[in-house]
């Protein structure tokens, strides 16, 4: 697809995400003269999500430590900024968004950098007490409800429902922690590291409920007390958290043109049509080696999709290396980190350190179809190790087995 964008006029950035502030950033760097406008339909300056469910969670940091740029670092920008607006449609052959204040932007190009929503449970959420996490009024409402003595019961054992688990049982609260899958994050990390994380969460006092769905939210007086369990028990509940998953928000982009899937569909540079990209969450890009669309929710990622559609917009675009991964996950002293796409599916092997001493190098092989190369490593306590095996994710190296590799 041949990129049209000039390096003046009017850019729309539709998210004032870091994901969307990154890709404003990187115009500027490389000379885009042109007006930069940014969408945002918080009301808060753009703020990093990464320690909502960490520092903010637990009183360690303020809402001013979340800010990603100071004010003044903002104006040097020359940014018009758009907040506490929601977008609500665009018109490609027009090239015009339309925001829900009844006002509409004229584009020369556009960058979607919307994110994900919450999935929500078909029922509960009118219950007090009963909460989501995504943005930092979610997250400040959470905090409110976790104090020493009371009960949470999570339902979700991803990366969000696990970081909070452990947040809360350092506050002093009592955790459930549920989910309809057999360990925590076993479709991301596998079962070996799915089975070392329900360690560490039980032996930091977690009510563990693995290969346990979630029947029913009740309440009492408009709260919710109560969650009702398939295995026939019920679990008692002072605040919930709904954490199984998120959907990319490209709602307001129905009947646009802009191809949509699982998120919006963009190629290698992330393009989905010409003068309009997608960064972040919410952007499925194309990868050269696979052939495939891969929507990754990764922070890192969202930087690096900001700086190279920001080279797009500014008419300097070149050569890129392959994008890689990368996640972290705090959870009470472990500190998980990945590079790639790890996965259940996928051949798994420790090269160095051990699970059970919680100090490990791992790898992730291909799985059918694929050729045996390096797709990820996982790790935790062996950082300078972690990022020597980087390098492999990034040539794709051959890997086999060895017999002396266990896991």
């Amino acid at each position: 697809m041949r990129t049209e964008v000039a390096s003046s006029g009017r850019a729309v950035v539709v998210g004032a995400s870091a994901a969307g502030l990154a890709t404003a950033q990187s115009a500027r760097t490389q000379g885009y003269d042109g007006e930069i406008v940014l969408v945002g339909e918080e009301p808060e300056e753009p703020y990093d999500r990464p320690p909502l469910s960490k520092q903010l969670l637990s009183g360690d940091w303020e809402p001013d430590r979340l800010t990603l740029r100071p004010r003044a670092d903002l104006d040097k920008l020359a940014l018009d900024l758009r907040l506490g607006v929601r977008a609500s449609a665009v018109d490609t052959a027009a090239r015009t968004v339309a925001l829900a204040d009844g006002s509409a932007l004229t584009y020369d190009a556009l960058v979607i950098a919307t994110g994900v929503t919450p999935a929500r449970l078909p029922y509960g959420h009118d219950l007090r007490g009963v909460h989501v996490l995504r943005g930092l009024g979610d997250a400040l409402r959470l905090r409110a409800e976790l104090r020493a003595g009371r009960r949470l019961v999570v339902i979700g054992a991803g990366f969000l429902g696990a970081e909070v688990a452990a947040v809360a049982r350092g506050l002093g609260v009592a955790v459930t922690l549920v989910d309809p899958l057999p360990l925590p994050l076993v479709r991301v990390l596998g079962a070996e590291v799915g089975g070392m994380l329900a360690e560490v969460h039980r032996g930091h006092g977690v009510d563990l409920r693995c290969g346990t769905g979630v029947l029913a939210l009740h309440g009492h007086g408009g709260r919710v007390r109560e969650v009702e369990l398939d295995d026939g028990t019920a679990v008692p509940a002072d605040a919930v958290l709904v954490a199984i998953g998120s959907k990319p928000a490209v709602g307001w982009l129905a009947g646009s043109g802009i191809p949509l899937g699982d998120g919006v569909l963009c190629d290698e540079r992330g393009q989905a049509l010409p003068g309009v990209f997608a960064v972040g969450d919410v952007a499925a890009w194309r990868d050269a080696r696979s052939g495939r669309h891969r929507r990754v929710e990764h922070r890192m990622t969202a930087t690096d999709h900001g700086r190279i559609v920001g080279r797009a917009l500014a008419g300097t675009a070149a050569a890129e290396s392959p994008l890689v991964p990368y996640f972290w996950s705090d959870q009470y002293d472990l500190k998980l980190q990945s590079y790639g796409l790890p996965g259940a599916d996928r051949e798994f092997a420790v090269v160095e350190g051990s699970l059970a001493e919680r100090r490990f190098v791992a790898v992730y092989n291909g799985h059918a179809g694929e050729e045996d190369i390096v797709h990820a490593v996982v790790g935790s306590g062996m950082p300078r190790q972690l990022r020597a095996w980087r390098q492999a994710v990034v040539e794709a190296a051959p890997w086999s087995w060895p017999a002396s590799v266990g896991s």
